[in-house]
């Protein structure tokens, strides 16, 4: 899942962002609401996450200014704010859900599993391709009777792979998807996850379900059946 995280307190928005990323998501980080808008125009989302007070304008802004344009995805808030009038405020603005700070961190994954199930493109805690099983929310990759847990860049390559079965990806497709906004992979990064990736998956028998399309990118898709 894409998450679009916008803190301007660099303390905390860190070890949210880690938090996050540990857990599976692609998060984009930004500190203020100028950059976040300009991202909601560049990619897809499937969860935002803003902090109410923001330089400029703050989350309440930012989360009524995407609900008048149409923009439907679920959105957490969190604020130091917490009466009642407060989060009735925050929820009338358009947000599916409030978290007041200190933010605990395994409440924040859990109420982020739960809004990514209401999101109109959700499809169920598992991908299943073949025989091969994709356990979402806990990372862990199943095959017939053995069942291991991998590691969050692995698993964010598997998701993407097996939401495009039979696709080819581009390298620059592939970048696009996986890293977060402002970071910038090295040449071969690309490369080197599909290969760790593919030693992971050699445990079960399937890591020439990764075919390499030479000077493209990479396809995966199970063998057809006899």
């Amino acid at each position: 899942m894409r998450i679009l995280l916008v803190e301007d307190d660099p303390e905390q928005l860190e070890p949210l962002q880690i938090a996050l990323s540990r857990s599976g998501h692609i998060v984009d980080g930004v500190a203020d609401g100028a950059t976040a808008r300009w991202l909601m125009g560049e990619k897809n989302y499937d969860l935002l996450i803003l902090d109410w007070m923001l330089p400029e304008e703050s989350g309440i802004d930012l989360c009524q200014s995407f609900r008048a344009t149409g923009v439907a995805t679920p959105t957490l808030l969190l604020t130091a704010k917490d009466t009642i009038d407060d989060k009735v405020t925050g929820l009338d603005a358009g947000a599916d859900d409030y978290l007041v700070k200190p933010v605990d961190l395994t409440e924040l994954l859990a109420r982020v599993r739960a809004l990514r199930r209401r999101s109109p493109l959700w499809t169920g805690d598992q991908l299943k391709l073949a025989d091969l099983c994709l356990h979402l929310d806990t990372m862990r990759v199943e095959w017939k009777e053995i069942s291991f847990k991998l590691s969050s860049r692995d698993f964010q390559l598997l998701e993407y792979m097996m939401r495009h079965p039979g696709k080819i990806l581009t390298h620059d497709q592939i970048e696009q998807a996986l890293w977060s906004w402002g970071s910038e992979p090295e040449s071969n990064a690309v490369a080197t996850r599909v290969r760790r990736l593919r030693q992971g998956l050699r445990e079960i028998g399937v890591e020439d379900w990764i075919k390499s399309i030479y000077g493209v990118g990479y396809c995966f898709e199970p063998p057809k059946s006899p």
